[in-house]
């Protein structure tokens, strides 16, 4: 999280939130939270998570788009966390933070379920996770915001890239390497099969496992307008990140979740070749995140430490994130999926 936003937050704003919400103080406690900050609190013995962004990084309107599509996605069947009412029966509240910006509050359905990375994998989980994904893109097809004011960010927006664009000067070439790929895929077609509003973070992170083995998706703060493949390099991006070289798991897995992913929604094999492309995208933009949130000259998660090990001279030498032929699984995205009914 920024700075500048962590130093406009207090406990003035946390009750302006609570009390749009009809929340009192004893009934609310802090989950966390990296981009934003996070709360479960408890009314009418149900529990609700409570997110508080700030204007700086997401305007109304767009968190207004982020919700409505939620709550589409949610009337749809699709497993996700859907948004509730304040008090004044609104989706999003505005908290002033005396600076001249404002916190912006909205709440969402508790999911019951264990995070998703603590949660033993297996084919059929995989499939479930493709499946998921599947029928998200699958409805948003037809998806049209109900304001128009309200509405996401193409991928190629400003927000989206400006991480990147401040990295330090001693990444010039990470940059360079950067816009090469974007500029290619710029260059890709965009129709209503291939390219709609995505989740753009749908990593095990974002996901609960319940005790039937259903997924729920969370966490919508990052979706935009993009090709679905970006969204399938992202989930595999995550699922890889750390153990590249495991080549015979990057098989398994996307091998699973393509089944599952071709039992809800169509998607023309071609779109697997542009698979390292996305990959290397988010492995830049994951590389200036952590420019920007750590010292990294003295990092100490272990994750964190483990990615950025030798991760400069990848981007700057230009070798792929995965050394895999996505294009041999082209079989998997017309092959029935053996759970579907």
């Amino acid at each position: 999280m920024e700075s500048r936003i962590k130093e406009r937050f207090n406990q003035d704003i946390l009750n302006g939130a609570a009390k749009r919400y009809g929340v009192a103080q004893g009934d609310i406690e802090k989950l966390g939270g990296f981009e934003s900050f996070i709360f479960l609190f408890k009314k009418a013995s149900r529990e609700y998570v409570l997110r508080l962004s700030h204007s700086l990084r997401r305007s109304q309107e767009l968190i207004r788009g982020e919700v409505d599509w939620i709550n589409y996605l949610a009337a749809g069947g699709v497993s996700v966390a859907g948004a509730v009412m304040s008090q004044n029966g609104k989706l999003v509240e505005s908290i002033d933070d005396g600076q001249g910006g404002q916190f912006l509050a909205t709440a969402f359905d508790k999911i019951e379920g264990r995070p998703a990375r603590e949660v033993g994998w297996s084919p059929g989980l995989y499939r479930t996770y493709g499946r998921l994904l599947g029928k998200m893109h699958a409805l948003t097809k037809d998806y049209q915001p109900k304001d128009p004011l309200a509405k996401r960010p193409q991928w190629e927006d400003s927000a989206n890239t400006e991480c990147v664009k401040n990295l330090p000067g001693s990444e010039a070439l990470a940059q360079k390497r950067y816009w090469e790929v974007m500029d290619r895929v710029g260059a890709l077609p965009r129709d209503r099969d291939s390219f709609g509003l995505i989740h753009y973070d749908a990593h095990s992170s974002n996901l609960l496992v319940d005790q039937d083995g259903k997924l729920c998706l969370f966490d919508f703060d990052d979706s935009l307008y993009s090709w679905f493949i970006c969204d399938i390099a992202i989930v595999l991006f995550y699922m890889t990140a750390g153990k590249e070289k495991d080549i015979a798991s990057v098989k398994e897995f996307m091998t699973h979740f393509l089944q599952g992913y071709a039992g809800e929604n169509k998607l023309d094999p071609k779109w697997l070749k542009e698979i390292p492309h996305f990959l290397k995208i988010r492995e830049i933009d994951l590389y200036a995140v952590i420019h920007r949130s750590f010292d990294v000259d003295n990092i100490t998660n272990p994750w964190v430490a483990g990615f950025m090990k030798g991760r400069k001279e990848k981007i700057e030498q230009d070798r792929p994130f995965l050394d895999f032929d996505f294009g041999a699984l082209s079989g998997q995205l017309q092959r029935p999926d053996p759970d579907s009914k």
